[in-house]
């Protein structure tokens, strides 16, 4: 009986260290699982779009904080959408989450970036940083929080010659998840546009709050159709060119499957004169058109400084209250 003790105890040692082995096995298992499914979380955040026509990837990837933190590096991100003819390149991408929230991913992504489009659209730009976060479910994005400081930028047309250059000290974009829903918010401050041939444009801060409804896959891409065929509420959008002159809009709208616009809106100026001289010193050629656009709109605010109007858009065609026209506005 004494001898099978230490059969017994040999036995309960190599079960003990077979079950650690085991389990430890398993973890790393789920741990390289987990980090796969960071990169492949991080890339569609970057790229939303259907696996079919959207691919994204990491060169000199590797996965780092084994055991207890998920890390994804990558020197460089390629993006390419085949359905659409676009493609883009970022620099390095650094992404972590924790192995006990998953879930939770924070991000970040260097410059410089550059995409290009089929139609001889390219679009360079660099910032001094970018910082995202985002919250995933079972299936898809939750919410998405993206901060960039120093965002510099060139657009650049092949077909027309057209060059836009921008910048913005602050840019953030926040998106979310809504039921079906998806909500957005979006601001830049202190942001400047100057565009080949034009005069020179002034700074703004602006900011955008809207509900897309039904477009709650649009954050991750799993929505197809995007927004040809959605309507949603345009709860406000802010723009701020200093010194109280400040335009707001709000109201429903709408797209068709053509992408065409239409929407009720509420148009409301601070300061019509100051924003009327503004106009008029940026672009000189329309100043006689500007002057009576503004008579017009101080008198239905009843001579004040304070416009308050309906802004009308059917399927692209914008008036004043529906029977004063202003333009034509293209499809998406």
């Amino acid at each position: 009986m004494a001898a099978s003790s230490p059969s017994r105890s040999g036995r309960k040692f190599w079960m003990l260290g077979s079950g650690i082995v085991l389990v430890i096995a398993l973890y790393t298992g789920a741990w390289f699982y987990a980090a796969s499914e960071l990169k492949n979380t991080v890339l569609k955040a970057i790229a939303p779009g259907n696996t079919a026509g959207v691919s994204g990837e990491c060169t000199d990837i590797d996965f780092r904080g084994y055991p207890f933190r998920i890390g994804l590096f990558c020197s460089k991100v390629d993006v390419d959408d085949t359905v659409n003819g676009v493609s883009a390149t970022f620099g390095e991408l650094r992404s972590a989450a924790q192995v006990y929230a998953p879930g939770h991913i924070v991000w970040e992504l260097d410059s410089p970036a550059e995409i290009r489009s089929a139609h001889g659209l390219t679009l360079n730009a660099e910032w001094a940083s970018l910082q995202a976060s985002l919250i995933t479910k079972l299936k898809g994005i939750d919410r998405s929080s993206t901060v960039i400081d120093g965002l510099k930028g060139t657009a650049v047309s092949s077909q027309t010659g057209q060059t836009i250059n921008f910048d913005a000290a602050h840019t953030e974009i926040h998106l979310r998840q809504n039921g079906g829903d998806l909500d957005g918010a979006i601001s830049v401050t202190n942001a400047n546009t100057a565009i080949k041939d034009w005069p020179a444009l002034p700074k703004l801060s602006a900011s955008a709050d809207v509900t897309l409804a039904g477009k709650a896959g649009m954050i991750d891409g799993s929505d197809q159709k995007g927004l040809y065929g959605a309507s949603g509420e345009l709860r406000k959008v802010v723009a701020d060119i200093g010194d109280g002159k400040v335009m707001t809009l709000s109201g429903p709208f709408s797209f068709d499957e053509e992408g065409y616009l239409s929407g009720k809106f509420k148009l409301e100026i601070e300061q019509l004169g100051p924003w009327r001289d503004s106009v008029k010193q940026t672009f000189p050629e329309i100043a006689k058109t500007v002057d009576t656009a503004a008579k017009l709109l101080k008198a239905l605010a009843g001579g004040g400084d304070k416009v308050s109007v309906d802004l009308v858009v059917a399927r692209g065609n914008a008036t004043v209250g529906g029977f004063i026209p202003l333009g034509s506005i293209p499809p998406i």
